[in-house]
């Protein structure tokens, strides 16, 4: 599965205005790490980053855990 459809998935099932949800995807950095941006709609911000940040990091932990198996560094950040 292509990373950005994963991440496109997790946030639709956690939002409310699931038509805001979108990923763009950044060129590799020098050390090969590539950038995934998670847009979601204002309103919807809290309920992707969750208490203490603990929805965002869990999406952080599932993405890194798809990229290893395709031997890819990646970063996930929510904007």
């Amino acid at each position: 599965m292509e990373l950005d459809k994963l991440i496109v998935t997790i946030a639709r099932g956690l939002v409310e205005d699931k038509d805001a949800v979108s990923v763009t995807r950044d060129e590799p950095l020098e050390d090969g790490t590539i950038v995934y941006h998670l847009h979601v709609a204002e309103d919807d911000m809290g309920r992707v980053i969750g208490k203490q940040g603990r929805i965002a990091k869990a999406i952080r932990t599932v993405v890194r855990a798809a990229a290893n198996r395709a031997e890819e560094k990646v970063a996930v950040e929510i904007d």
